[in-house]
Order: structure tokens, then C-alpha cells, then sequence
């Protein structure tokens, strides 16, 4: 069976990756299983300059997914470079790395740092997350914000640009058809929704920030909608990502219309969780008689 997929000319050996915020740089799940069995890794956000953060408690655990208010804490791109970049150099497999910023200068100023850089093969720019108080979801969630990030992210990257995308939007389809006409080489959807926790006993919200982005089983069935909606609209290959917790789920995002997948809040709980999720794809290509991976995504009977 052939499991390799092509992203925007860049040849995967299998069609999953990492989601972003939940993987690191891969350095801390190196030491569960090997890394580079993965069709690519997505890193953390990278910012032009290092980020603290949002304040604390800024985790909370739901019955049904995890909420975040992190507020994209990293290190800045040259702290990346030195470190995690350097160790990701010795890994055999694609890396994506995540770009985020609070302005287009400050976006421009990573993406042109890392198209220099060898060791990265995509670039995913985060125009999505809804932790932070500029920039970021404010560039996601309309189509004049997507084409102007998308339209100067392209003018300067020499590297595959993918567009990560908001679920916090009236019609994503929308969005994506505008990253599309913008140059996006491909799409990766959806990031988390916006949502809150409660504690009743201090009468208080738990997060710090108030609000933070929910992720986990809970979004999975509205992801997989996003992700069919938007794969009828666009020609360019979508990375679906949404609660995935297993090989079976990966594989119904790809039946609606996903060219690969990405696995995130499960890393938490099952750090080898990505090597299962391959092998599980597999077994049901053996299992419907598929010869090709990309079989799975032509393979929804409507």
C-alpha cells in the first residue's frame, strides 16, 4: 500500500502530522517512539520576537476537550532557530513551522528568517488563534483580512505557505476560497473554537484570559462539517485537524475531503498516539482494499 501524500509539492512518507501548540518541536516525544516516522511535524507558533504568554490558570479540562488561553508563548524565531530548528535538523521527516504574529511586519520578518532555512519544508501561518488580543484570529475571520496576510506572506516566502484556519467565522468555505485566490498552497483546519469555563464554587471564570480555545472529541463533528464544506469549495489540499483521537477519525476527515490530518490534543493523554493513528489508516485501507492513501479522500459515497 502507498501511504505518502503530496502537500503543495512537498512528499510526505504517510498523511499525518502534529497539530501546532500540542507537539513542541517533537524533542519531548522523541524519547516515546521515533519521530520521524511521521509524515511531517508541526512545531509550536514562532513569533519575530520572544512572546510570554497569557497569565495563569491558563489550562482547563473539560468533560469533553481542553481549553486553552496560552497565548502562543515561544521564544522568538531566533531562539527557534538555535535550538529547536538545529534538533529538528536531525530528524527524518518534514517540518512545518507555525508563524504568528500581532502585525503583517511581524509575520514578514519570520516567514523571511525561516525561507532561508533548509531544515524547514512548509510554513504555517497561524491566522487563527483567538488568545491573543491583536493580530492573529483578527486576520482569520474575514476575507479581506485573509487575502492581505496571505497575498504578503506569498510575496516573501520561498517555502509552501499553508493558511491555518478559524473555525470562529460565519462560512469558512469563504475564508478558504479567499486564502485560495490570495496564493495559499494549502489550508489547515480548523484551530479552536472560542469558549469559557465557569467555576461555581468561586464564582469565577477559571481561565485568566476569561475565554480560551476549545479543542478536543467535543469539536470533532463540527470540524469534520468545516472541513467537507470547505474541501467542495477549494482545490488546494486541506490538513484537517479537530479532535482526532484515533485512526477511524483521521480517517473520516479524510473521506470528507482531507488530503492529510493533524493530531493534537491526543498527545496529551497518549503520547505515542500518532504512531497509532498511522497504523490505523492502514488497516482500513487493507481492510476497504485501497491500493493508495489518497484513495480515502475520493472515497466518500454520497
Amino acid at each position: 500500500m502507498n501511504m505518502s501524500v503530496n502537500i503543495a509539492g512537498v512528499e510526505w512518507k504517510n498523511p499525518v502530522t502534529t497539530a501546532s501548540g500540542t507537539f513542541g518541536s517533537g524533542r519531548e516525544f522523541a524519547d516515546f517512539f521515533d519521530i520521524s516516522e511521521l509524515g511531517a511535524i508541526t512545531t509550536k507558533g514562532v513569533s519575530s520576537k520572544p512572546w510570554e504568554g497569557n497569565p495563569v490558570p491558563r489550562i482547563a479540562e473539560t468533560s469533553s476537550g481542553v481549553l486553552n488561553s496560552i497565548g502562543l508563548q515561544n521564544g522568538g524565531v531566533d531562539r527557534f532557530i538555535e535550538k529547536d530548528l538545529a534538533y529538528l535538523k536531525t530528524v527524518d521527516t518534514n517540518v512545518i513551522v507555525n508563524v504568528c504574529g500581532h502585525t503583517v511586519p511581524e509575520y514578514l520578518e519570520v516567514v523571511e528568517k525561516l525561507s532561508d532555512e533548509e531544515a524547514v519544508d512548509m510554513l504555517e501561518i497561524n491566522v487563527s488563534c483567538p488568545n491573543i488580543s491583536e493580530g492573529g484570529m483578527a486576520f482569520g475571520t474575514t476575507t479581506e483580512g485573509i487575502t492581505e496576510i496571505t497575498k504578503a506572506v506569498k510575496e516573501k516566502s520561498k517555502k509552501p505557505v499553508i493558511l491555518k484556519l478559524s473555525p470562529n467565522v460565519a462560512d469558512i468555505s469563504e475564508i478558504g476560497k479567499a486564502a485560495e485566490a490570495a496564493g495559499a498552497d494549502a489550508l489547515s483546519m480548523v484551530n479552536t473554537f472560542l469558549a469559557t469555563f465557569i467555576d461555581i464554587r468561586s464564582r469565577k471564570f477559571f481561565l485568566a484570559n476569561k475565554t480560551g480555545g476549545l479543542s478536543g472529541p467535543a469539536i470533532k463533528p463540527i470540524a469534520v462539517r468545516m472541513v467537507y464544506e470547505t474541501a467542495k469549495a477549494v482545490d488546494i489540499p486541506i490538513i484537517a485537524m479537530g479532535g482526532i483521537m484515533s485512526g477511524a477519525e483521521a480517517v473520516e476527515f479524510m473521506l470528507a475531503g482531507a488530503s492529510a490530518v493533524a493530531v493534537g490534543v491526543a498527545n496529551f493523554r497518549y503520547p505515542k498516539v500518532t504512531r497509532q493513528v498511522i497504523r490505523e489508516i492502514g488497516e482500513y485501507m487493507e481492510e476497504q482494499g485501497f491500493e493508495d492513501v489518497s484513495e480515502i479522500t475520493k472515497g466518500l459515497i454520497e
